[in-house]
């Protein structure tokens, strides 16, 4: 019989594309990662793994191995789901993993309702950026996660995760107030206050400004979108700004409505969906999400 604890590092290792990768992912070390898999290609009865001096590559038979994998571990997590819904209510751990503008709007009011209607359950945040989720939720880190992205730079869905829509929001570009700047078009001879390169909020900002024609001049860079906010009321530059980060903007900050939408879903290992701690998570944030009123800014 496989072992489940070989086979995800058998699917980390199709994932991340090296031992090295796999190792750091589970604190293993390298050689462990290896004598692991060889004891899997063992108890498979072929070869799962192809080594070409310090590389590794999967055969035919480890990438329907992979494949097969995603449907056995979706099926055991169904299970666990199942187990649990019969069990003694809503109770027990549950780690949320959630970005920082998530945390401040939607989370609050989502912990007191969870804690007033399931006070069984033990509820621990992570203050996380989306990219990070999907891993978090795969090692088993987080049991629910926020992720989200852009109409203009969609992401792919992870196979391995499940996920329902929460929230689709309006994206706006910030101008100081007393700014010449009222448009997208207008914005492109001013500095701009951009997310650290190679983030997805970087790379939203260039696709729009790109859509508008031109390359935009970075003077800032900041994942904050507090202090994003505070540099455009400075007189700093200007950014583009989701509507759930512009609640309550400086006075001094104009916010012009974009096209661009950010959507945000909550996501879950792949037949987790029944469990009762996700469901009444995923209840009671839609809840949250629906009360917002996000800022409507200028069209």
């Amino acid at each position: 019989m496989l072992d489940l604890r070989r086979l995800r590092l058998l699917c980390d290792l199709s994932r991340l594309g090296t031992i090295a990768a796999v190792a750091q992912a589970h604190t293993y070390t390298p050689s462990a990662v290896s004598q692991q898999l060889a004891t899997l290609e063992r108890e498979a009865g072929v070869d799962l793994l192809r080594r070409t001096g310090r590389r590794v590559t999967l055969t035919a038979a480890g990438h329907v191995l992979v494949q097969h994998a995603d449907a056995v571990f979706a099926a055991l997590e169904h299970t666990t789901a199942v187990l649990a819904a019969v069990g003694a209510g809503v109770s027990g751990p549950l780690r949320i993993g959630a970005f920082p503008t998530a945390v401040r709007t939607l989370l609050p009011a989502t912990l007191v309702a969870l804690g007033r209607e399931h006070p069984g359950l033990e509820l621990m945040v992570t203050e996380l950026d989306p990219a990070e989720v999907p891993g978090a939720l795969r090692d088993r880190r987080l049991d629910v996660g926020l992720l989200h992205d852009y109409d203009v730079v969609p992401v792919k869905p992870d196979p391995t995760l499940d996920s329902v829509p929460l929230l689709t929001e309006p994206v706006f570009l910030a101008v100081p107030a007393t700014g010449a700047a009222a448009t997208l078009a207008e914005a492109a001879d001013e500095p701009w206050i951009l997310a650290t390169p190679g983030t997805l909020c970087h790379t939203v900002t260039l696709q729009v400004c790109r859509s508008a024609g031109y390359l935009p001049r970075a003077r800032h860079h900041a994942d904050d979108f507090a202090t994003v906010l505070a540099l455009v009321a400075a007189g700093q530059g200007v950014s583009l700004v989701p509507a759930l980060a512009a609640t309550d903007p400086p006075a001094e900050v104009r916010l012009v409505r974009l096209d661009t939408r950010r959507r945000t879903r909550v996501a879950y290992r792949t037949g987790a969906a029944a469990h009762p701690a996700v469901a009444a998570f995923t209840a009671a944030i839609q809840a949250a999400a629906y009360s917002v009123t996000p800022s409507s800014g200028t069209s």
